[in-house]
């Protein structure tokens, strides 16, 4: 009787144990998937979560989200941030290796130079008719290569210039001072009375203009002064264009702006960081700026103005910096359905997608609906119609940006004539852009 029921508990222990099994063996029949996320060190913020200061809080907190709802692998989320400087060694630096990224999140104008490793895929498939409608067309055009898209607008950054309205003052331009918290246009005549003026009645170690040339740092800023004249930069095939009668007028302005003191003595050897330090110590009337470098101005005490790149049309520029998504293939399927996945899981609920309120989002309904909040951002939301796509997401911009600043420091150096420097810009450049086209791989 004793072993009867000694069978029985054993047979029951037994069958608790397969049951327990084989609960454990569904549970394991999902796939355990790593999805590596990385992200450059980038300031941001939010509205809808005050702790967020910088975009790996963002993707910390929204990929720890994914992770708990997604249903169709068990994923572990290795997400890592980089230093501008370490870009390439993070991103095409770990292609097939086990540190490669699966989704980056990150400035498009480095972000387009990998899509043409041919490991970026199109994200065409995850982009709803409601996406795609909730994301402005210009945004749109920043992302999209032979028709097919390859990344997501996520936050737009607009660098203007501003300008020391003090310091305006001084030299008695107050009626180019707005009491408005806008972004303003001159006209090029405007412009010429306004620098000349400061030229010369500014005290002898204060400068009118920001202009620098040592390093690539800042190097798209000079390529929007060169569109001043009406030149537009690129031809229609992407190559650089600067070799016409526009393009050379720009170049002559900013060398005869040279000549007449319009900007700091030897600027070949200044980097932006320099003019930066010279504006902060009102040694420079005009500079660089962005929403980001406003939060320093303000906490500072400056009064300045904000103000668009020279055109010709008297509108201005501003070049625009957008942030978004990027997915990569690395030869794993499941891994890439997962990579894919995470990116429309942003897209598709509200509570992520609106962590982008605290910019300038790329999504008009996040736009819509915090209008009444976005007080510092208004000003760029109305200029939005003034940036330009200064890469036209051409491979090997960084080959490019490596040999166009020596030109900029030849041209400053004045020892060649401006015809010299326009041929020069485009057959440097465009050798590195038709060397990127000559091992460019598109993903299909």
């Amino acid at each position: 009787m004793k072993k009867i029921i000694s069978l029985i508990l054993v047979s029951i222990l037994a069958i608790g144990v397969l049951t327990a099994c084989n609960n454990n063996n569904v549970e394991n029949e999902k796939p355990i998937v790593i999805l590596r996320i990385k992200t450059p060190s980038l300031q941001m913020s939010s509205l809808t979560d005050e702790e967020i200061n910088d975009s790996y809080g963002f993707l910390k907190k929204a990929s720890d989200a994914f992770a708990k709802q997604y249903e169709d692998a068990n994923v572990i989320i290795e997400l890592s941030q980089f230093t501008q400087e370490n870009a390439s060694k993070e991103i095409t630096g770990s292609f097939d290796t086990e540190d490669a990224a699966d989704v980056l999140y990150a400035e498009f104008f480095n972000m387009s130079t990998y899509i043409h490793s041919g490991k970026v895929v199109p994200l065409d498939d995850i982009i709803s008719d409601e996406i795609r409608n909730d994301i402005d067309t210009s945004y749109w055009d920043n992302s999209t290569i032979n028709g097919k898209t390859y990344m997501i607008p996520y936050l737009g950054m607009q660098n203007t210039l501003c300008y020391n309205k003090e310091l305006f003052r001084q030299v008695g331009l107050d009626r180019f001072i707005s009491d408005k918290d806008e972004v303003q246009s001159w006209t090029l005549d405007e412009w010429e009375t306004i620098l000349s003026t400061l030229a010369q009645k500014l005290p002898k170690n204060v400068s009118p203009m920001m202009m620098y040339a040592k390093n690539r740092m800042g190097d798209t800023h000079i390529m929007t002064l060169l569109r001043s004249r009406g030149g537009t930069f690129f031809d229609e095939n992407g190559r650089i264009n600067v070799n016409t009668p526009e393009g050379i007028a720009a170049i002559q302005w900013i060398m005869d702006a040279n000549q007449k003191g319009y900007f700091p003595k030897n600027a070949e050897t200044l980097e932006i960081d320099d003019c930066g330090a010279l504006f902060y110590k009102q040694q420079l009337a005009i500079s660089l700026n962005n929403i980001a470098l406003d939060v320093t101005l303000r906490e500072q005490g400056f009064e300045y103005g904000h103000v668009n790149f020279p055109s010709i049309d008297g509108n201005g520029f501003n070049t625009t910096f957008i942030t978004g998504f990027e997915v990569f293939d690395n030869g794993n399927e499941e891994k890439l359905k997962v990579a894919k996945d995470f990116v429309k899981y942003i897209y598709e609920t509200d509570e992520w997608l609106e962590y982008s309120s605290g910019g300038i989002t790329c999504s008009n309904k996040v736009e819509s609906k915090y209008a009444d909040q976005l007080v510092n951002e208004k000003k760029y939301i109305a200029n939005k119609q003034t940036g330009w796509n200064f890469t036209a997401n051409s491979p090997a911009w960084g080959d490019v940006r490596d040999v166009f600043y020596t030109n900029i420091q030849d041209l400053l150096y004045g020892e060649k004539t401006a015809e010299e420097i326009a041929k020069q810009i485009d057959e440097t450049c465009n050798a590195a852009i038709e060397n990127g086209y000559a091992t460019s791989v598109l993903h299909e």
